[in-house]
């Protein structure tokens, strides 16, 4: 087993992509909301577990990234651990080295970036660093797979070799701290089921320092009392005599003994400003750096949207049409395409499916986007340009990442919060992502906005926007005050590595890795939610309709709406009509429009084949529509600056739907239509998100944090629409 450590940005993750490639799988750590990656590595007929450890900046217990680290070395132990180091960072990244080497002697240094540091002008003396530390240092440059197979032959002659029983780290404390070192490694010694499980030396020092998770584990151990008061005394005396806190009396003299390392090993140093410093002088400066990082969001989020809307398209066209009548087909084949079992699948199953794979051009090109940030070095920018700005709100720079990407789709904004360094950060802006108008809101905003307001249609899906962020800011001030009032802002700590042009593999593994993760943690739930949103549908209530043949307003589902009705009464649309579409919106907001159509009776025009064509005739069409849709993608790209080569038509209501739906909010409002139509678009704007961000938020904020977002969505929506109507009804009378 081989486990990767090392400082965030230094390329660690990109080793570990170029070992397993698609041979790896993401989860959480077991209790934790961290993000754990394994994967497999063969060296000739061996096999290789690779565990991707959290990026921390030390091993001092003081985040859960600290402790998921320390514990996995010092209790899994693997039997290599390598240390990803920035060849260009070298005395800063070296404190991490140093603690590992207190707790193994299975260590390899990976000296990363070598292509950056020598155009930086700078020599290191690999051999000397080597000697110095006692362990091999491999350089190598990860993003071009450069020393790769060296390091890895290395870890593997490593693995195989003989396990070492006596190693002492290369560095020696002070004389009084070494004695106390010693005493305590002694009577550790002195207890063989401590000594058996926990490095002497290494404990010994987490005991001097007051590592509470340290004593937590070995009190309730033979001799565990004795010992931590032991150690109480040494620290004590030390503290008293030093007249300093030991862990940082310790902590001082280990980047003192680097200091001392790094000016033998390295020779030249960078003369005058690098590139990186004059385009950081643009990057990170408080207003330019706020205008470049908002103009790139705006790129990403183009991306993600408009560029990504004709293959959305496609697959909605392909699954829901070509797909489901070729299904059909082969059900004929055994008689069975007029049976319950036909319906089920086609409107059960493959909806399902086309609701999960609608996403994947989504998540595909929002991936690719965040990629390049990340493998270019710009992120850390931008989390520091925006952490002044989110403090206001608690956060940190990161999370104003994924609250801008919500804008495109909530659920690449709640897996966007893994980027987010601290737990807090993490559930706070998880839950404020889903506030975020997403795009698949706009088609409800612009059907309501041209039926009630024709002449006023932009701006009043511009207000839903705007309204979206202050709620979000309304929300997370109060969170911030309530929930969250005993956590503390995480302070930003972050490393800030060269820029550096990314690699298309690189930005193609990370595309594909994260998508597929999206896939297996979403799919299940959404494929549920959708067989059994079919059941309802299926279900006959008058007793004059077969199951699965049935009208809509006479289905198990219209009588769950008609009951659900009354508490949209108050909000000026309390019909089963409005309900239905309300409940089929958390399949996907996308489906209200197509679902006001359905239960106000007016028939949509099919874009897939309107009569059997046969088999190949359909798949030389649907590979046309392919073929159609990427054209359509490059076309769109120009759209990024404002130049429009699509010359689509701007969506707007049916005739005859858009009466309908007039008719029927005018019924249920008592005359005031617009206003019970701008209460909707609140309610839609503000309620719970799709299944599938429901689905993301059960995954990466756990299930009661999803509970209290799901129904606190629900209460807001409801009291913000109530206010929207009877404020109305109240100014306008």
């Amino acid at each position: 087993m081989i486990a990767l450590a090392g400082n965030p940005n230094t390329g660690k993750t990109t080793i570990f992509n170029r070992l397993t490639g698609a041979r790896q799988h993401t989860g959480n750590w077991p209790g934790k909301t961290v993000e754990k990656k394994e994967g497999t590595w063969w060296h000739g007929e061996t096999r290789f577990r690779i565990i991707d450890l959290p990026g921390t900046y030390s091993l001092s217990a003081f985040s859960a990234e600290e402790v998921i680290a320390r514990d996995f070395i010092v209790e899994a132990r693997p039997d290599v651990v390598i240390v990803v180091v920035d060849a260009t960072n070298l005395e800063r990244n070296l404190y991490l080295v140093l603690q590992i080497l207190e707790m193994t002697p299975a260590v390899i240094v990976a000296l990363n970036m070598m292509d950056v540091a020598r155009d930086q002008g700078l020599q290191i003396d690999i051999d000397g660093l080597s000697q110095r530390l006692g362990v091999p240092v491999v350089p190598l440059t990860a993003r071009t797979g450069e020393g790769l197979p060296q390091l890895m032959a290395t870890a593997a002659q490593v693995a195989s070799g003989p396990p070492t029983t006596r190693f002492l780290p290369p560095i020696r404390y002070s004389r009084p701290i070494e004695e106390a070192i010693a005493r305590l490694e002694e009577a550790i010694r002195a207890h063989p089921q401590l000594a058996q499980g926990y490095p002497a030396r290494w404990l010994a020092l987490q005991l001097l320092q007051d590592d509470t998770f340290c004593q937590e584990k070995i009190a309730h151990l033979p001799g565990g009392v004795a010992l931590c008061q032991q150690a109480r005394e040494a620290r004590i005396s030390l503290e008293a005599r030093y007249r300093t806190d030991i862990d940082a009396l310790i902590a001082e003299e280990r980047y003192a003994w680097i200091h001392r390392l790094v000016q033998e090993v390295i020779r030249g140093r960078p003369q005058g400003p690098t590139l990186s410093d004059r385009v950081d002088a643009v990057a990170m400066h408080p207003v330019g750096g706020l205008i470049l990082f908002l103009a790139i969001m705006w790129v990403v989020f183009k991306l993600s949207t408009d560029v990504a809307a004709p293959f959305v398209a496609w697959i909605d066209l392909f699954v829901n049409r070509f797909l489901a009548h070729w299904v059909l087909e082969g059900l004929a084949l055994v008689h069975l395409e007029s049976s319950w079992f036909a319906s089920l699948i086609t409107d059960g199953i493959l909806a399902g499916v086309g609701g999960v794979l609608v996403f994947v051009p989504v998540l595909m090109f929002l991936y690719m986007g965040m990629a390049i940030m990340e493998d270019s070095g710009y992120m850390a920018r931008a989390a520091f340009v925006m952490d002044g700005y989110m403090r206001h709100l608690g956060l940190q720079g990161k999370s104003f990442v994924p609250l801008v990407l919500g804008f495109g789709c909530n659920v690449p904004a709640i897996y966007a919060t893994r980027t987010l360094d601290s737990r807090t950060d993490r559930l706070l802006t998880g839950l404020l992502v889903p506030f975020m108008s997403c795009s698949a809101r706009l088609p409800v905003y612009v059907l309501i906005a041209s039926i009630f307001f024709p002449h006023f249609r932009t701006p009043a899906v511009l207000v839903m926007y705007l309204l979206g962020v202050l709620v979000a800011l309304t929300v997370g001030f109060l969170l911030r005050k309530t929930l969250f009032k005993r956590s503390e802002t995480s302070a930003l700590l972050i490393e800030v590595p060269a820029y550096r042009l990314p690699t298309i593999k690189n930005v193609w593994m990370e595309m594909t890795l994260r998508t597929r993760a999206f896939l297996e943690g979403a799919a299940t739930i959404i494929m549920a939610v959708s067989i059994v949103i079919w059941l309802f549908l299926a279900i006959p209530v008058n007793g004059q309709s077969a199951f699965a043949d049935t009208p809509v307003e006479h289905s198990a589902f219209a009588a769950v709406a008609g009951v659900m009705s009354p508490l949209f009464k108050p909000l000026g649309f309390g019909n089963w009509q409005n309900a239905s579409a309300l409940i089929t919106g958390f399949i996907a907001k996308e489906v209200v429009v197509s679902t006001l159509a359905q239960v106000y009776h007016v028939p949509q025009e099919s874009p897939g084949p309107e009569e059997d064509l046969g088999f190949w005739a359909e798949a030389r069409l649907a590979a046309i529509s392919f073929f159609r849709a990427t054209a359509d993608t490059l076309k769109a790209i120009p759209g990024i600056v404002g130049i429009d080569l699509l010359d689509e038509e701007e969506p707007g209501a049916p005739p005859a739907l858009g009466e309908a739906i007039r008719q029927g909010f005018e019924q249920t409002s008592g005359g005031r239509g617009a206003l019970a139509g701008f209460s909707f678009m609140v309610f839609v704007l503000l309620y719970t998100p799709c299944m599938a961000t429901v689905a993301a938020m059960r995954q990466e904020l756990g299930g009661r944090w999803t509970l209290l977002s799901v129904g606190s969505q629900l209460t807001i929506a409801w009291l913000a629409a109530f206010l929207v109507f009877q404020a109305g009804k109240i100014f306008l009378s």
